[in-house]
């Protein structure tokens, strides 16, 4: 968002520089981001000044060229010029040595000093387009003037100056969004006045054309105003219009709409004007159309309406997307006389759905999103109608038509001191609590020892708790007014937010992208021949699509998996077989009491680990290679220690299914060879399906790594020979239990089933790590901690230790 410094100061008393006031500005809350300088003519005539021809004389050298000696004030230049008016005693406009030019339709350039066909040149002799003040190039400028030489140029031409604050606006400060709201926090800072333009000369000269206002809804458009102006004339506006536009990268386009934007901007109250001529009845009405009626917009496009939007219409037709965008055939024009004048207050949400369906950003509807001021159209249309009379020489023809059946209260938020001293870590005094409160427009009311009332105009949307009014306080009290304590602390008024589950999503998606996984994103429709042929999915539980595209689309997933066997099929048909994929997504399901919906994370292995080569054959993928990423990524959001256990049940051949006491996580296993080739995949595929809703519930962050111990690492092995039906959870837990915070962690370097040992046995090679992050181990330390980790498993699992 663009400010005039310039304007701004028409608003309020200002004596800082433009730094000074963007800090002030930075300090409260509205970040300035850059200062632009602004001259209404490109450069702002920066060394060119009035000089005087001295002397005359042809180019020896050259027919169109002339030898001058012009006085610059400072001192007397020697310029070839090659204008065919140039002569002696003429007042001039000379670019100085240094000088950069802007000519009009060129680029810029700058003056050097010269040699022309021999002769030296100290300077130029400017004409009109070579400055930028028009498109003239028959001759240079000769003025009329007895200005002294050496005056700037910028000074007899009147060029003007602005600095423009770029404020980068947060979508909460609305009220900030105009000179008038900008001007509203300074205020605060400094304990001045704003300054509003006098509308007390405004009058209706006449009823002579008045126009009959309907407005259908009036939650969708709380309030409606306008009037007509007559007998005026469109056409450009003047050069203070046209500067303060252009200082804010708006173009000037005609002296009506120029002035809508100038309020706009000014106030923070969009306006607009419609041809009273081209209103069929002499008739408003603000309602909603039909689905599919088409409007064609004044970008020429001709839209669709979904019925949604809030309309302008005449007796006839539409005429204005509400709040949005105005339609080509209500526009003003140049032959426009009269004109209805808008100005309105319409819901933000109305607003919203029109602006982004069509995909229209406009300065009103910015403004209307966010809640622009109740209280404002009427002195806003008081003031465009002044301006137009002033500007256009129109007339106004009617009564102000002002339909606001429900006016918008003020809110009434009840504020602890108390909680102002605890919130913002000191205390300040109530005196200070009030007047800055006061400057803020919001008034104390029913105050006590303890508490006050504070009431709001509903212009700030923003301000509507007990912690926003305490943000107020702090931010034009000062943050840097607030000392820090030895000991930091932190205090709030509302509940601890929930976990950032888009983080996390984050963290593992670039985690999982490390292990050389790909992300994808199918559609959440797919097949119910799924569901029927897959023998362990329940159709009954289908959600079915009421106006299905396609049978192939005809219900919602209750699973991830076949979405992202079709994609793994598609590139698979396409010679690329060594495929790791992830999804993020929500499955489906129709439930007694209505419907599910649950996220889930689902991963993808098959192919290859690595292509064949001269070093290494080829190895498919196996099921520690799944397993050990989803491992990974459990470790990483610092979950709990999860129960496992082996199943063989559909979609698997086999899985591991992972629970958190008696609660589900997710299953990691192979995919039987009936289930892939429902979509067609003829290879292996390991599949792993993670419960992301439970996930999230149960995990405690991400998990923070520490600094490398200093301290070295044991290595014991021991060679366990158990029963078959002993998994290695069971070891793993049993160690941990056993080895306390001494145990890193455990290592499976050799598992041996075959006729050395029993047929119900098999033989486990372990490797255990040892680490003490304080000291040393000793060998008495380690030999009592493996002592015990030997004695757990034989009294829990019977084993029998080869040491």
């Amino acid at each position: 968002m663009k400010i005039s410094i310039n304007r701004l100061k028409d608003f309020i008393l200002l004596h800082q520089t433009s730094e000074e006031i963007a800090d002030m500005l930075t300090q409260s809350g509205l970040e300035v981001e850059g200062i632009q300088r602004f001259d209404s003519v490109p450069g702002g005539l920066e060394g060119i000044v009035i000089g005087e021809v001295l002397t005359f004389e042809s180019h020896p050298n050259a027919d169109k060229l002339s030898l001058t000696t012009v006085d610059t004030g400072s001192e007397v230049v020697p310029i070839v010029c090659g204008a065919p008016n140039v002569a002696k005693g003429q007042k001039v406009v000379v670019a100085t040595v240094g000088t950069t030019l802007y000519p009009k339709g060129g680029d810029s350039f700058v003056i050097k000093k010269a040699k022309i066909r021999g002769e030296a040149s100290q300077g130029m002799i400017c004409a009109e387009d070579e400055l930028g003040l028009g498109e003239s190039h028959a001759g240079i400028m000769v003025l009329d003037t007895d200005l002294p030489n050496g005056t700037p140029a910028a000074e007899y031409f009147n060029i003007k100056h602005d600095d423009v604050l770029e404020i980068g606006l947060t979508p909460n400060r609305a009220d900030a969004a105009s000179h008038l709201g900008v001007a509203r926090d300074l205020k605060a800072i400094l304990r001045s006045e704003v300054c509003l333009p006098s509308v007390k000369d405004f009058g209706v000269d006449n009823t002579s054309r008045t126009v009959e206002v309907e407005v259908e809804s009036s939650e969708d458009c709380p309030r409606y105003a306008g009037l007509t102006i007559s007998n005026l004339k469109v056409g450009p506006s003047p050069d203070w219009l046209q500067n303060y536009l252009k200082a804010l990268d708006l173009e000037p386009i005609n002296n009506v709409v120029d002035i809508t934007n100038y309020i706009l901007h000014d106030l923070g109250q969009p306006l607009h004007a419609f041809d009273a001529d081209k209103l069929a009845g002499d008739k408003i009405v603000v309602k909603k159309l039909a689905s599919g009626t088409e409007f064609i917009t004044l970008d020429e496009k001709e839209r669709k309406l979904t019925g949604d939007e809030l309309m302008i219409c005449d007796a006839e037709k539409g005429l204005c997307m509400a709040g949005v965008f105005g339609g080509l055939g209500s526009g003003v024009t140049e032959g426009t006389t009269a004109i209805f004048l808008e100005s309105a207050y319409f819901s933000p949400d109305v607003i919203r759905k029109g602006s982004q369906h069509h995909g229209l950003k406009t300065d009103a509807s910015f403004r209307f999103e966010r809640g622009t001021d109740p209280n404002m159209p009427i002195y806003a249309l008081k003031r465009a109608a002044l301006l137009l009379k002033e500007i256009a020489g129109g007339e106004i023809t009617s009564e102000i038509v002002d339909l606001y059946p429900n006016p918008v209260s003020d809110f009434e938020v009840s504020v602890k001191y108390k909680n102002i001293t605890r919130l913002i870590g000191k205390h300040i005094d109530k005196e200070e609590i009030k007047s800055i409160l006061t400057h803020l427009d919001i008034k104390v009311e029913d105050e006590t020892e303890e508490s006050f009332k504070a009431i709001v105009k509903p212009y700030r949307v923003d301000v509507t708790r007990e912690a926003d009014i305490i943000e107020e306080i702090l931010r034009i009290y000062g943050f840097e007014k607030v000392e820090l304590t030895e000991h930091y602390s932190s205090d709030f008024l509302a509940e601890h937010p929930a976990k950032d589950s888009n983080k996390l999503q984050y963290r593992l998606s670039e985690l999982l992208g490390g292990f050389g996984y790909q992300e994808i994103i199918t559609n959440s429709l797919t097949k119910p021949q799924y569901v029927e042929k897959s023998g362990y999915l329940n159709a009954e539980a289908n959600v079915e699509i009421l106006n299905k595209l396609s049978e192939d689309l005809g219900v919602m997933r209750q699973t991830m998996l076949f979405t992202g066997l079709e994609v793994l099929a598609h590139n698979i048909n396409r010679r690329q077989k060594d495929l790791r994929f992830f999804e993020f997504g929500t499955t489906y399901k129709k439930i007694a009491e209505g419907y599910q919906e649950d996220q889930v994370l689902a991963l993808f292995l098959t192919g290859d680990k690595a292509s064949e080569s001269w070093l290494e054959p080829s190895k498919k993928v196996s099921f520690p290679d799944l397993y050990s990423v989803v491992e990974r990524l459990l470790e990483k959001l610092s979950l709990p220690e999860l129960n496992m256990e082996i199943v063989h049940e559909s979609p698997f051949d086999y899985a591991l299914s992972l629970s958190l006491g008696k609660n589900p996580v997710g299953k990691i296993g192979l995919l039987s060879d009936k289930v892939c080739r429902l979509a067609e995949v003829k290879q292996e595929v390991f599949y792993a399906e993670l419960n992301w809703d439970y996930l999230l519930k149960k995990a405690s962050g991400l998990k923070k790594y520490q600094e490398i111990s200093k301290f070295p690492e044991v290595r014991r092995d021991l060679s366990l020979v158990i029963s078959k039906e002993v998994t290695f959870d069971q070891i793993r837990q049993l160690a941990v239990k056993a080895g306390g915070k001494l145990l890193n962690r455990i290592g499976v370097f050799d598992v041996y089933q075959g006729d050395k040992i029993d047929s119900d046995k098999k033989a486990y090679a372990l490797s255990f790590y040892l680490q003490d992050n304080e000291k040393t181990l000793t060998d008495k330390v380690i030999e009592k901690t493996m002592g015990r980790l030997m004695q757990s498993f034989e009294n829990e699992i019977n084993a029998l230790i080869r040491k």
